[in-house]
């Protein structure tokens, strides 16, 4: 049996469990009606597994349609108790789409709080540039026809370091939000991590740490990033936009080339 029996019925067990997806054909993680949502389909699974016992789920974060991620966590409450991790995840994987894979398993208690406990996230975004590539890259790396400066873009991220004003980089800002944010790490890279024999011989990644993002900050930031490589945008246009008085970036990048890539629970 994956769950002991209980004394206490109405006792809580709380697991962290680490999934990773493929984002690509869901309409993001948070339930919605009449689309499949990953939530949606974890859950599905989950009762599925559990022989329709009482649990619930929450995730640390909600990704949008088409974001993947290499290690995300839900919070899985029980009211009796797992017994078996390695035989849980067996079966939660055997029944979990092939997109879909649960990775890790850890017992939490009361206190812990996978919303409100302090985390630190790193995300990527694999691009790349100056072609049309085959279609295989599409599910998880945007692919940008013109030519790209790396070199300034790489100054471009560095601005983004430390505490700023984001409200530029948040979808549907309002005067009322709190937009002062602390990026630990924001940088570009050769990729190295994500290979295959259909991407392009060159491919990048932006790297962003920090503890805290807002609706489409990351594509923004991406997107602005991609405009300075064009010579659409300028250095001084991305230390400008850093300040609560700057209206919006334009450009949205591709939601397809966004990996949650790791959470740190503090």
């Amino acid at each position: 049996m994956l769950l002991a029996a209980s004394m206490a019925f109405d006792k809580k067990y709380y697991y962290v469990i680490t999934i990773q997806y493929l984002g690509y054909r869901f309409h993001g993680w948070q339930k919605q009606p009449d689309v499949k949502t990953l939530h949606l389909m974890v859950d599905r699974t989950l009762n599925f597994i559990l022989e329709g016992k009482r649990f619930k789920t929450l995730a640390s974060g909600r990704t949008d349609a088409m974001v993947s991620a290499q290690e995300a966590a839900i919070e899985l409450f029980v009211f009796e108790p797992v017994s078996n991790f390695e035989a849980f995840l067996e079966l939660f994987n055997c029944n979990l789409p092939q997109d879909i894979r649960a990775l890790t398993m850890r017992e939490v208690d009361a206190s812990f709080n996978i919303i409100q406990h302090s985390k630190i996230k790193e995300y990527l975004y694999l691009f790349a540039f100056g072609g049309k590539f085959h279609p295989f890259c599409a599910p998880m790396m945007t692919t940008v026809l013109d030519p790209l400066d790396i070199e300034l873009m790489k100054k471009g991220a560095k601005l983004f370091e430390g505490d700023h004003n984001f409200k530029a980089y948040c979808y549907k800002a309002t005067n009322e939000g709190v937009y002062n944010r602390n990026i630990i790490t924001c940088e570009i890279v050769e990729n190295t991590l994500f290979l295959a024999n259909f991407f392009p011989k060159k491919t990048y990644l932006l790297r962003v740490k920090g503890k805290g993002f807002m609706r489409n900050q990351i594509r923004l930031m991406m997107g602005t990033l991609i405009d300075l490589g064009k010579g659409k945008l300028s250095i001084n246009d991305i230390e400008q936009s850093l300040n609560s008085n700057a209206s919006r970036m334009q450009y949205i990048a591709p939601a397809s080339g966004l990996i949650l890539n790791s959470i740190e629970f503090e």
